[in-house]
Order: structure tokens, then C-alpha cells, then sequence
């Protein structure tokens, strides 16, 4: 039996009739006696999201295809880091989530892109390249190799930029991925300093069967402000007989949607891919014109909100977007904002930001309902455990004193053993809960958190309240505390500093649901 290929809005092997919801059996799709979906994705004639780091996550990709992308690229990826995730399915946000052992979402898609989204990905190596394309293959339309990035954290792994000075490299990894994956493979890379080593490279990397290069037309050492070469580009296009997509054209020839077309016929380009443009507006993509900033904004953030981003990645996605209004009474706003609540209530969005938590939480809760097995519990025997329903809110406390601090010192103080933390995990939606032992006393919040030092934070809470102890609110903050803090932080090690280490500023702990099988600029788009 034959597996399907999705042909999405082109026939295969070129640009035809057939429309994107067309479905065409294939032959040879299945490995180790299973079937595999396979999407054809044509690379003529497209509008494209270049992969930009901390930019092309989930909210930006579904936003640029409401505003007529065709093709979205995911940020570049590291094979490393992806070989340690876990495919995840998340029930409450309806996504797929390739988590990292910290919990961390490292890459995260829906099926609404499922067919256009390509997954660009850091390598040096063939086999961890295949052995990434193989766990995300399922869920994405296409494998991208990142062969331009000029920045050293690409380069210096080998990865990015350093790719083209290893043509032999460049050949294995596609070669392997072509073979071993059932999807489209592609890569991106920059121009040699020579066209006529250029030319031979692509020649090259065109032999090993990928369906499409993606050419940024500047140099390895060159930044946006230098010229793209048009003329480069145009040389790789009329070279090659696979689509050449067009990239790098932002800072000086794309301001708005018809010069998008303009760039693609002075480099010959079957499609062309836009960063800085779509980053700074998405509605780049819209052929009836830009849409107010404000209009894409509030809806980029609906999107995060939806779909759980962190609100450090939204806040960064948005001072992109707000440029030099970045000093205007709502910049000023966003600047400050801690949380996603924050950021919505910045752009009148804090009912929708209330409406939609009260959504997930009771999709949650249902979902917990359905499969109570699996809710979890910190402790078997809880009746010798204090318990009151609370949560660690960071704007109800000094920004250098927490509770877990707190009751740190108050156990110094009383010449106690330090606080004992035991934090477990529910398997249903990821949510954390920490029981904290203060002189054999065990104390919880009955709350489920995000995050695991929210978790302790509100046991300790728990454990202070229950004591009538100052917690560390603003206006009862302890005087002691605060001075034993900033006099002499350094000289006890085990003090509450290093207990209480800094906030995370990546991606948070999301709430999955169910298993499955498997600070550099983001200014260019690799």
C-alpha cells in the first residue's frame, strides 16, 4: 500500500493546477514496514518567511501566513539540542511540542501549518542531521539546512557559514537527508567570495537531489548594510534547473509588497524569501498593502497568547516590530512588562488576555477530569501536611526579596535545618507542585504552577503564612533580610542568593499532555 503525497498548490517536480488540498499516491514512502505521510511542497512562485533566530516561532509563522505567506520557516535549530527533545502532543493547545529535558519548548507547530512549515535546522554532522529530520518529519512540510549564518555561534560549532568552506561536508549531509527523509530538503546559504566559486558550489549541492536552494546574496563577512547582489543570485538562477529562492533583499529593495516582486525579477528567482521586512511588519506579505502596525501587533499577540508563548520571545518579537517607537508611552509599556498579562494589558488586551486563561485552564481541567489517574500528587500520605491554595505572584513582592528567602533566613535564625524542597511533576499537563519541609513540618499550596521555583515559592509561602512570618510583600519587607542581602552576598555561599538563583528568561515550562513517539540578533534572516 502506497502512502499520499500532499501536493500543495503545484504539481510535483514544477508549478501546475493542482490545488492544495489535492492528494496524489506516491510510491516507496515507508520505512521499517510503516507509512508515512508525505507532503510535496513546490518552491515555485512563493512568498517565504526566511528562518530568523527568536523570530520565526509559532505566533510570527501563523501570522505571516494570515497575511499570505506561503512557506514559513521555523528559527535555525541546533541538531544537538533537538536530539535531546521529546515529541510531545499537547492537548490543551491543540500543537506538537518537541520538549528539551528542562522542559523547555524547544520547537513547537500546529496542524493549521503543518504543510508549510519548514524546519530549519544547525548541523555539522549527517547522521544527527538525519536522525533530526527523522523526529520532526511528521510534522513538518520540509528539511532546511542553515549553511549562511555568519555568526559565531553558528560557525563555531561548524554549523552556519562555516559549511562552505567543506563542499564534501555539504554534499554528505544532503546527500544523507535526501535519502533518508520523505520530505523536501533544502538549504540556505550565502555567496563565495568568487562567482565562479559560487557557481561550482551550487552546481555541486544541486547533484545531491534537493529541491530547492535559498540564496542570500551577500558574503560571509557582509552585513544588511552592504549590498545584496542581485547579479550573484541571478548568475545561481540561470545556472540551476531547482527553484533558487531569493533572500536578502530587505534592507534596500523591499519596503512593500509589490517590491517584493521587483526583487525576484532582478535576481531571476523562482520565489523570494523576506526577513527584516516581514519582521517589521508581517503584513509585508499582504498584496492589498501594509496593515497598521497596531492592527499587527494586537494580533501577533493574540497568537502568543493562544498558543502559550513565553512572553520574553513575545516581547522581543514586538520592540522588532515597534522600532523607533520603541520610546512612545506604549513602547514604554511593553519595555516594562514582566508577563504576557503585562504585555496584553500594554496593548488593551487584557480581557482577551483573561478570556483566553480561563479557556485553557478549563480545557485543563477537563482534560484532567477525563484521566483523573493522572493528576499526581507530591506526597502518598498528605494528612500531616499543611495546605493552603496559594501562588507566588512576582509583582506582590520586592524584586529582591522572595519568600523562599524569606524563610530561609528565618530558619537561620532559628537555628533550624534549611528548608527541604520535594517538587514533583504531573504528567497530564506538566504542572509543577512542591511540598517544602521546615522542622519536620511538611507545608503545600494546593495550586499547580508552570514552573518548578514558582512551585516552591508558593510552598514556601504556605510554610510562612502558616507561621505569621513576613513573606517578603512590598511594605512588609524584612529589614534584616534586605541588609544581610545587599552587605555581604558573597560571603556566604549557601545564602540566599544561591538559593534563590535568577528567573529564566528562555522559554517556560508548558503544559503537556500526552507522549508521543518520537544573544545573537535575529536582524538577518540566515
Amino acid at each position: 500500500m502506497a502512502c499520499s503525497v500532499l501536493v500543495s498548490s503545484c504539481k510535483l517536480r514544477g508549478c501546475g493546477d493542482i490545488s492544495p488540498d489535492v492528494v496524489v499516491p506516491a510510491q516507496g514512502c515507508s520505512r521499517g514496514g510503516m507509512l508515512v505521510n508525505s507532503f510535496s511542497l513546490c518552491y515555485h512562485n512563493k512568498l517565504i518567511l526566511a528562518p530568523m533566530v527568536r523570530v520565526g516561532t509559532l505566533p510570527m509563522r501563523l501570522l505571516a501566513l494570515d497575511y499570505g505567506a506561503d512557506i514559513v520557516y521555523c528559527e535555525e535549530l541546533i541538531d544537538l539540542k533537538m536530539l535531546q527533545c521529546k515529541r510531545v502532543v499537547n492537548e490543551v493547545l491543540s500543537t506538537v511540542d518537541f520538549v528539551a529535558p528542562d522542559d523547555r519548548v524547544v520547537f513547537r507547530t500546529c496542524k493549521r501549518e503543518q504543510s508549510r512549515v519548514i524546519f530549519q535546522m544547525g548541523t555539522s554532522d549527517a547522521e544527527r542531521a538525519l536522525a533530526v529530520a527523522r523526529l520532526v518529519e511528521n510534522d513538518v512540510a520540509g528539511i532546511d539546512v542553515n549553511m549562511g549564518c555568519p555568526k559565531e555561534y553558528s560557525t563555531k560549532g561548524g554549523m552556519g557559514a562555516a559549511l562552505l568552506s567543506d563542499p564534501d561536508k555539504i554534499e554528505k549531509i544532503l546527500s544523507t537527508l535526501v535519502k533518508g527523509t520523505h520530505r523536501p530538503v533544502t538549504c540556505k546559504i550565502r555567496i563565495l567570495s568568487s562567482l565562479e566559486d559560487t557557481l561550482s558550489l551550487v552546481k555541486r549541492i544541486e547533484r545531491t537531489g534537493i529541491a530547492a536552494i535559498a540564496v542570500h546574496g551577500r558574503k560571509r563577512e557582509e552585513r544588511p548594510q552592504h549590498p545584496v547582489s542581485c547579479e550573484a543570485i541571478k548568475a545561481i538562477a540561470e545556472t540551476l534547473s531547482i527553484p533558487v529562492i531569493a533572500n536578502g533583499g530587505s534592507h534596500d529593495h523591499i519596503q512593500e509588497y509589490l517590491d517584493i516582486e521587483d526583487f525576484r525579477q532582478a535576481t531571476a528567482a523562482s520565489s523570494v524569501m523576506v526577513a527584516r521586512a516581514a519582521m517589521w511588519n508581517p503584513s509585508i506579505f499582504l498584496k492589498e498593502g501594509l496593515r497598521p502596525l497596531e492592527e499587527v501587533m494586537q494580533k501577533y499577540i493574540r497568537y502568543a497568547v493562544q498558543y502559550d508563548n513565553h512572553y520574553t520571545n513575545t516581547k522581543y518579537c514586538l520592540c522588532q516590530m515597534l522600532r523607533e517607537q520603541l520610546e512612545s508611552p506604549q513602547g514604554k509599556l511593553l519595555h516594562a512588562a514582566q508577563s504576557s498579562q503585562e504585555i496584553c494589558e500594554a496593548f488593551g488586551l487584557g480581557a482577551f488576555y483573561e478570556e483566553t486563561t480561563r479557556e485553557l485552564d478549563a480545557r485543563r481541567a477537563e482534560l484532567l477530569a477525563r484521566t483523573p489517574e493522572e493528576a499526581g500528587d507530591p506526597a502518598q500520605d498528605t494528612s500531616d501536611v499543611i495546605k493552603m491554595a496559594v501562588k507566588f505572584d512576582r509583582r506582590a513582592y520586592s524584586p529582591q526579596i522572595t519568600p523562599k528567602m524569606c524563610l530561609l533566613e528565618w530558619c537561620r535564625r532559628e537555628k533550624l535545618a534549611q528548608p527541604v524542597y520535594e517538587t514533583v511533576q504531573r504528567p497530564l499537563d506538566r504542572l509543577f507542585c512542591s511540598v517544602v519541609t521546615v522542622a519536620e513540618q511538611k507545608y503545600q499550596s494546593t495550586l499547580w504552577d508552570k514552573s518548578k521555583k514558582l512551585a516552591e515559592q508558593a510552598a514556601a509561602i504556605v510554610c510562612l503564612r502558616s507561621q505569621g512570618l513576613p513573606e517578603g510583600r512590598l511594605g512588609e519587607v524584612s529589614t534584616s533580610l534586605h541588609k544581610r542581602k545587599w552587605e555581604a552576598p558573597d560571603q556566604d555561599p549557601g545564602g540566599p542568593r544561591a538559593q534563590e538563583p535568577a528567573m529564566p528568561g528562555e522559554l517556560c515550562k508548558k503544559p503537556f499532555v500526552a507522549l508521543g513517539s518520537g544573544k545573537e540578533s535575529s536582524l538577518e534572516g540566515w
